[in-house]
């Protein structure tokens, strides 16, 4: 298993060291070649949606990716990340990847609660260490998506077919249990991919 992190701004190498933790390897995806690399995963890690959405748009990076997420690669979505994958942001006209069915709203805790650490539980996840960083939440769901975790009555985890998203950051804490389910959802598709790659042989007459 090989897993791609976007590189361009963020807090990408934290994203690596708790997939090292997981003996699970990974590269950091900068530039338009580096999407020809095969990977099984890809990671959007936290930072500032605007500055990394113009950078995918300008590295000629934003249309192969999203194509690579429509065609089933799993994808996990980190604060900005969450904002990237957003088919709707509240109070922002622009949208980046756009492939999920969440509505999302920017820097969503305002200045005082700009900042945080909480835990809460998780759907099947058991309880979640959670720090928040200047977070969005996601504001309503529609389509498949599948709401995991709130916190203070808004949604803040969220799973659609390949795509999962949190509005806190996981990779700054100790606890890989969203690193570990973001990894069972790339095994699950492996196990389908090798499964309907099989040959059946029909008997001969």
């Amino acid at each position: 298993m090989n897993i791609a992190i976007l590189a361009l701004q963020g807090a990408f190498i934290e994203h690596a060291h708790m997939l090292s933790q997981l003996s699970v390897s990974s590269f950091f995806l900068r530039k338009k070649e580096d999407v020809e690399r095969p990977f099984d995963g890809l990671i959007l890690p936290g930072g500032e949606s605007t500055s990394q959405g113009k950078l995918l748009r300008e590295l000629g990076l934003l249309e192969p990716l999203k194509q690579s997420i429509l065609e089933g690669t799993p994808v996990f979505g980190t604060c900005a990340g969450l904002l990237l994958l957003a088919k709707k942001i509240e109070n922002d006209e622009r949208t980046h990847l756009a492939t999920m069915n969440i509505c999302a709203r920017r820097n969503a805790y305002g200045r005082q609660l700009g900042s945080f650490f909480t835990e809460e539980t998780g759907k099947g996840l058991g309880k979640l260490p959670m720090t928040f960083i200047r977070a969005p939440y996601i504001s309503n769901v529609s389509g498949e998506t599948q709401i995991l975790a709130q916190c203070q009555g808004r949604i803040v985890a969220a799973r659609e077919k390949n795509q999962l998203v949190t509005a806190f950051h996981p990779e700054l804490t100790k606890d890989l249990t969203v690193h570990r389910y973001f990894l069972s959802m790339i095994r699950e598709r492996l196990r389908n991919k090798e499964s309907s790659a099989i040959p059946i042989f029909l008997p001969s007459h």
